[in-house]
């Protein structure tokens, strides 16, 4: 049994097995962030997979492959051309004897052994009447007689033909009544009436070594055999399929069981339309084969071909449940079917956690899933800090100062705080369950309670957004998103007592919440830096905590190409290159907020001549800081500040 550890970053779920929430989350949140869709970005995570997780596309690959191997090694006219082979050097020695002898018969019988029949079935057929000279030819044939038997039997049975080996007159007798049996089965299963199966496996266990458990898994063995043979006689040539339909036709007449396959073989067509009866296959191999083994061959091909269209998912309805588990393990092995079956997990895991929601069959985030995403950006991005060995730690405890307010609450996987030792005991007590000692309490997670605290606003945050069109066309739109989740997830996780808000801006300004940072699409497909109205915007907002220390932050790659108009109809106006209005009315509410106590930090993305001559403009007349860095760069600065700050 192989365990994994790590620290515990608040976002695992102890109780989800084998499949890491959090990781999850970490694959799908560049799609979500980009704008696209749960149901997308989940098919995406199912096709590529994961770190220590196959995807559906790996699967696939390992399938063609070993198809294509199958196929290098299948040699269709093997069977037949094994059987002449053996009866080339059973004929040899026959004549070997022949010619030692000096008689008119021994003329007369490698005259007859001239006249045989090309065909193997009819030489066999005239050899059974025949009389050999040699002991050792005799021998010979008497033994490949009863491996054409086998063959036969085996490509009509599979692994049951092993219970029929050197069979007597009274096997054969059984065998027959064996088939009668199961065909009034089949009859009765057809006709709604009742049919002892486990009756008919207690006389008839032994032929079936695969030991089915019920009607159906015994009908789909014997059908995917006998659907592996109908596929071998239609890849031959037409001379070669007869031969071969010849050669098990005079084997099951001999045995009298004609009639009784001729019932079952129809009937398994008309059961299971869905094997590929009559298909042709392909294959290159050159080395003899036996029967059964060419069967074989094509059974796993058959297999190899249901599961590539099981995972290329390519048809109406497709879905991952369609993937047979037990298919998929003998065609690969154990750890493919392990895969498969957390792929399958993902979807209902992510429900149950909680992070996401079906809405009439289509898949949409939760509050908390963009919360989680945050918190999962968030972890990386101290674990980036912590590699510079510059910044703050990631503090335990929440900002501010804490007062207890004399209530308890119960405590979650990840909260930090106080514990509530007597209501903590005292749960556990009224729960009733002892210790197996007999000598204390025996605690369970659910029994733990904190301290309730409240906590002093420290800092009122505006987080402003540039939503315009430039920001996903240069490739700073995921950056700025990752980071503005990640520093949500701080103050909510880390100080509680702290305010953000979120606001959007193009041709106008709006107020987001996080979950609108991973709703599908882009958010606005237009044209326009309107930093007018974010700045009267995050104004508002911040007046609303007149003791708290307040400051915005700007993330953007343009200068200002857009301002506030008294027209109803068109409340923006846009123009590239800006106009000196656009310029005036900007600095104007800065300077506004400025001088309402609220410090202003600008994060350039880009270096443009314009918007440079601008930045220095609105930090002359505001005293803000600006930055110009890169789109990775802005989120491990803001949160180290953030964190910094709070020192």
């Amino acid at each position: 049994m192989k365990s994994r550890y790590s620290r515990w970053d608040g976002s695992q779920d102890p109780f989800s097995g084998e499949l890491d929430i959090g990781e999850v989350i970490d694959e799908i949140s560049d799609d979500l962030l980009a704008g696209m869709s749960p149901n997308s970005a989940l098919r995406r995570l199912m096709q590529q997979g994961m770190r220590g997780m196959q995807g559906l596309q790996d699967l696939l690959e390992r399938i063609r492959q070993n198809r294509r191997r199958m196929a290098q090694a299948l040699n269709l006219e093997g069977p037949l051309s094994e059987i002449k082979e053996k009866l080339d050097e059973i004929l040899s020695l026959e004549r070997g004897a022949l010619s030692e002898m000096d008689s008119e018969d021994a003329r007369m019988r490698e005259t007859n052994l001239d006249m045989l029949p090309a065909e193997p079935a009819q030489m066999v057929k005239e050899l059974s009447n025949y009389r050999f000279v040699s002991p050792e030819a005799q021998e010979k044939f008497d033994q490949l007689v009863k491996e054409i038997q086998q063959q036969v039997l085996d490509s009509m049975f599979g692994q049951m033909a092993g219970a029929m080996q050197n069979m007597t007159p009274d096997q054969v007798a059984r065998m027959r009544e064996m088939l009668a049996e199961l065909n009034e089965m089949i009859r009765k299963k057809e006709a709604g009436e009742p049919y002892d199966f486990p009756g008919f496996m207690a006389r008839y266990g032994d032929f079936f070594p695969e030991n089915p458990r019920t009607l159906e898994e015994l009908l789909e063995a014997l059908g995917r055999r006998m659907a592996a043979m109908s596929r071998l006689l239609a890849s031959l040539s037409p001379e070669q399929r007869r031969e071969l339909e010849e050669m098990a036709q005079a084997v099951m007449n001999d045995l009298d069981i004609a009639f009784q396959m001729d019932q079952l073989n129809q009937e398994l067509r008309d059961l299971m339309p869905h094997l590929p009866w009559d298909q042709q296959t392909f294959g290159w191999g050159e080395e003899p084969m036996e029967l059964s083994e060419a069967l074989g061959a094509i059974e796993q091909m058959s297999d190899f071909e249901e599961l590539e269209q099981s995972l290329q998912g390519d048809y109406a309805g497709a879905s991952i449940d369609d993937v047979d588990e037990e298919k998929l393990r003998r065609a690969l092995d154990e750890s493919a079917v392990r895969d498969l079956r957390r792929l399958k997990q993902v979807e209902k895991a992510l429900e149950d956690a909680g992070m996401l929601v079906n809405n009439k069959g289509q898949m949409e985030l939760t509050a908390r899933g963009a919360r989680r995403i945050g918190e999962r950006a968030l972890v990386k991005m101290f674990e980036e800090l912590k590699k510079e060995r510059t910044g703050s730690h990631q503090s335990r405890d929440a900002g501010g100062l804490m007062e207890p307010t004399g209530a308890t609450l119960p405590w979650n996987y990840g909260d930090v705080g106080e514990f509530a030792v007597q209501k903590t005991v005292f749960n556990a007590i009224t729960r009733g369950e002892r210790s197996p000692s007999q000598t204390g309490v025996k605690l369970k997670a659910e029994d733990f309670e904190l301290i309730e605290a409240e906590t002093r606003t420290r800092t009122a945050t505006a987080l402003l957004l540039d939503l315009s069109f430039s920001m996903p066309l240069r490739g700073h739109w995921i950056p700025a998103k990752r980071m503005a989740l990640a520093l949500h997830a701080l103050i909510e996780g880390k100080y509680p007592q702290d305010y953000l808000y979120l606001i959007g801006f193009s041709n106008l300004a709006r107020k987001l919440e996080p979950r609108d940072l991973t709703a599908t699409g882009p958010l606005d497909r237009v044209y326009g830096t309107n930093m007018e109205h974010a700045f009267l915007l995050a104004r508002r907002l911040l007046s609303e905590h007149p003791r708290a220390t307040k400051q915005v932050i700007m993330v953007t790659d343009g200068e200002p190409t857009a301002h506030l108009t008294n027209d109803p109809y068109e409340p923006a106006f846009f123009s590239w290159p800006p106009v000196p209005e656009t310029i005036h009315k900007t600095l104007a509410e800065a300077i506004r907020l400025a001088s309402a106590d609220v410090t202003l930090n600008i994060f350039m993305l880009e270096d443009s001549p314009g918007l440079v001559r601008f930045m220095e403009q609105l930090a002359q007349r505001t005293g803000g800081r600006i930055f110009q860095m890169t789109d990775n760069e802005v989120g491990r600065y803001i949160i180290r500040d953030y964190v910094r700050r709070h020192r």
